[in-house]
């Protein structure tokens, strides 16, 4: 079965903003978090926002999708 664009690849970005270096996280740049994830175009065509825990916030954040 050939994969189309039905069920797309989608990333997920935190949106808890960005950590400063200076509590001593070592991620690049202090980028935030990101889920992959797919999701049916057909049942969801709007943007996709989950809740789920960023490990780089240390708690529950809002997640949605980036395109």
């Amino acid at each position: 079965m050939a994969r189309n664009e039905l069920r797309p690849v989608i990333r997920l970005r935190s949106t808890a903003g960005t950590v400063p270096q200076a509590l001593g996280f070592a991620r690049a740049w202090g980028a935030p978090f990101t889920y992959v994830t797919r999701k049916k175009r057909r049942n969801n065509p709007d943007r996709l926002t989950l809740r789920a825990y960023d490990p780089v916030a240390g708690r529950h954040v809002d997640f949605r999708e980036e395109r």
